[in-house]
């Protein structure tokens, strides 16, 4: 296989690979961009759920976004909901359950890209790897074709290689990143939003009337 040496930029290595090189570059070029948009999208949800906590917090339900308008409507149903001989603590654990239903669903909807992003940083260095060592059999079929070790028989092979190894790590390393930081993240407004639950359930139980003995 000949090979135009003239130049190594990333578009002629692409333009004079094989085939199975073009594929293996083109998929971790699309898990490039699809790790950082996923990490994108991740950050602006946490952005927004962070500030609607902070605001039901602040008692400025009315000024924060929708995002917990389903957590909220959820404990005021539950609340509605008269049970014949419930105490008011079992009202209170009743609302708590129903407000942490939805803020699960809530929760779940927005981790919706971390296990892509899990994905993406387990499987890119593999692929990567793939591309690596298939750049390394295109060099030696080279060298076995053109019955000559020069540099510029095996160049080629050795920068698709490089270039695979190189693409995989800047899909990987970012995935395992965001991956890690939205994940941490997520789980510290979690526990913000429990805090929110908790306060907003006593707050919707306090003037149920007590059970009659």
């Amino acid at each position: 296989m000949q090979y135009d040496t003239s130049s190594f930029s990333p578009i002629d290595l692409f333009v004079h690979a094989g085939p199975i090189a073009k594929g293996v570059l083109l998929l971790l070029i699309a898990a490039s961009v699809w790790c950082w948009v996923l990490i994108i999208e991740g950050v602006l949800s946490l952005m927004r759920l962070n500030k609607a906590i902070r605001l039901a917090r602040n008692r400025t339900e009315n000024r924060s976004s929708q995002m917990l308008l389903g957590v909220i409507e959820a404990g005021r149903a539950a609340a509605a909901l008269r049970v014949e001989g419930e105490t008011v603590g079992e009202a209170r654990a009743r609302v708590v359950e129903a407000m942490s239903r939805a803020a699960q669903t809530l929760l779940v909807r927005i981790e919706g890209g971390l296990p892509n992003l899990a994905v993406i940083s387990t499987v890119a260095p593999f692929v990567g790897l793939f591309g690596t060592v298939w750049g390394i059999m295109v060099s030696f079929m080279g060298i076995a074709g053109a019955q000559d070790t020069s540099l510029a028989v095996v160049a080629p092979g050795i920068a698709q290689a490089l270039a695979a190894t190189a693409i995989g790590l800047a899909a990987a390393i970012p995935a395992t990143v965001g991956y890690n930081r939205i994940g941490a993240a997520l789980a510290r407004a979690s526990q913000g939003l429990q805090h929110v639950i908790a306060e907003h359930a006593v707050e919707m139980t306090a003037t149920l009337p007590p059970r009659r003995s």
